[in-house]
């Protein structure tokens, strides 16, 4: 999942150099959602993980 956030990352870089501010702006937003989803997800993973532990 995080390498889906790095693609569009990418993706949103090479479209706003090239001056394509619509699909630059949507692929960021994408790549921006997916990250903080991929946080939430290892956040959780850490902390159950620590419970399980106990």
């Amino acid at each position: 999942m995080l390498y889906y956030a790095l693609v569009f990352l990418l993706v949103a870089i090479v479209a706003g150099a090239l001056g394509f501010g619509g699909v630059a702006g949507t692929a960021a937003t994408i790549a921006q959602v997916l990250f903080f989803l991929f946080l939430a997800l290892l956040l959780i993973s850490l902390v159950v993980g620590l419970f399980r532990r106990v």
